[in-house]
């Protein structure tokens, strides 16, 4: 490991240097490519210096120690400073150790966020609500940009499916645990007999793909356009604002009616249909990935049941780390983050205990 974060911080202070260069800060991309680079290994290169003070240190007590002219008092002294010393250094090495996991590239991009009622009929649509409004509470805390790109919804206020971009530095790092089942568990507002349901909502987080990232040849992409449709299937526009996309090698369909213009939707409908086509190739990339992580913090599949709100209870219980909280209401109003800390942590764990067999 300390050879390893010799030679990063080697490179960090040749990024230093070159940063700095005239003839590269007039090369933009590639400026701002080092830049990114260089920001990216400043907590690593600050928390391995601090690391490698500590450990002078303790080398100069050691030495005190040792010497045959340190009287006892004095020894005792430097002896307890030397074992809160060893005691930082431990600590230190700990953090280092989990700041040296590979970074997901995928982690500061924008979120294309997919919910859809499952099993239970208008439950599952007024869950699949309560769900957005959950995910756009936690946006707005962390000040993130809030993007409908469709949304099908019932009579009743829920939703049949709603797909949504969070713009925000580091939402796809927060959110890529959400990606699975989510189960709800009360009594339904229709329900006279007070019996507990239990209805299902599928969620997909899909980093959004840079253009660069995707090469999408248009003459693979059929355009339909249609009249804009409201509740019941009612027009509610008199002209073919509706864009339909369907991705004709993968079969992938992407439907957007929410502005007015064609123009909007048929863009909103393109940003989508790109999300889907980078997740799809970073699946087939990833098919041999390691099952005894996957199963850990969750493949993304959409069939996997990762969490249950249980309302009797006022809990909500994530399966695959089996964490119960006991802040329901709380939860839904957008305070995920002991969750989606503990999930984080989880993964870090599990991948240091990799890294050690």
């Amino acid at each position: 490991m300390l050879n390893r974060l010799q030679m990063l911080e080697e490179r960090y202070e040749e990024l230093g240097i070159t940063i700095s260069d005239p003839d590269v800060i007039a090369r933009q991309d590639k400026w701002q490519e080092l830049m990114k680079e260089h920001a990216q290994i400043q907590p690593l290169i600050e928390k391995y210096r601090e690391y490698k003070k500590v450990s002078e240190e303790i080398d100069d007590l050691v030495m005190l120690l040792e010497d045959e002219d340190t009287d006892e008092e004095f020894a005792l002294l430097v002896s307890q400073e030397l074992e809160e010393l060893r005691e930082s250094e431990e600590t230190i090495k700990s953090q280092l150790s989990i700041l040296l996991i590979p970074t997901d590239p995928n982690d500061d991009k924008n979120v294309v966020l997919e919910i859809r009622g499952g099993a239970g009929g208008d439950e599952a649509a007024l869950f699949a609500a309560d769900l957005f409004r959950m995910y756009t509470r936690y946006a707005e805390r962390n000040g993130w940009k809030i993007d409908i790109m469709s949304a099908n919804y019932t009579d009743m206020g829920g939703v049949k499916e709603i797909i949504f971009v969070l713009e925000g530095q580091g939402a796809y790092s927060r959110l890529k645990y959400e990606s699975g089942v989510h189960r709800v568990q009360r009594i339904p507002t229709t329900e006279s007999g007070g019996r507990i349901h239990t209805s299902t909502v599928t969620v997909a987080v899909l980093p959004e793909a840079e253009d660069v990232e995707i090469d999408l040849n248009l003459n693979d992409v059929q355009v339909d356009v249609y009249r804009a449709s409201g509740h019941g299937g009612q027009s509610v526009n008199t002209t073919d604002s509706a864009v339909r996309l369907t991705h004709i090698p993968t079969g992938l369909v992407v439907t957007c009616q929410d502005e007015r213009s064609q123009l909007k939707n048929k863009e909103k409908a393109m940003r989508v249909l790109k999300a889907r086509l980078f997740d799809l190739a970073q699946s087939q990339q990833q098919s041999e990935y390691d099952e005894t992580r996957k199963n850990l913090v969750g493949t993304g599949d959409r069939s996997e049941r990762i969490r249950t709100y249980n309302f009797p209870q006022g809990r909500i219980t994530d399966h695959r780390i089996g964490l119960t909280i006991h802040k329901l209401e709380m939860f839904l109003d957008g305070d995920l983050d002991e969750m989606i800390d503990s999930l984080i942590e989880a993964d870090q764990a599990q991948y240091l205990k990799e890294m050690a067999m």
